[in-house]
């Protein structure tokens, strides 16, 4: 009768060995690449997001917490500057560095004005 064999032997010679290094660098650009095609999605949401959340947030500063208004031009300038890089056609990476920046530039300015 004939054996089974149910898992064959490999010898080492045949055995491949797959280094990967997971950076945060190495993911968020992995991550930016994925996201080429859904230019127009991420122009859609930023500028929502922006709409509904982001632009409230100068005039509870100004009005609650007696900020400046230069805050107010802050905010306006990283508003335009989505609107001119989504409508100007640039990358994926662009949009998402704008959100980014624009997320953690409006924490920064809650924080300053709210614990000061």
């Amino acid at each position: 009768m004939g054996t089974l064999k149910l898992q064959p032997t490999i010898s080492e010679s045949h055995i491949e060995t797959i280094e990967k290094t997971y950076s945060i660098a190495a993911r968020l650009r992995t991550f930016i690449e994925s996201q080429k095609d859904k230019r127009l999605a991420w122009f859609m949401i930023s500028l929502l997001a922006k709409a509904v959340l982001i632009l409230p947030i100068p005039a509870a500063l100004i009005y609650y917490y007696n900020a400046s208004e230069s805050i107010l031009a802050v905010t306006l300038g990283l508003f335009f500057a989505n609107i001119i890089a989504g409508m100007g056609g640039s990358k994926t990476s662009v949009m998402i560095f704008l959100v980014a920046l624009n997320t953690v530039v409006h924490v920064i300015m809650i924080l300053a004005f709210v614990l000061h």
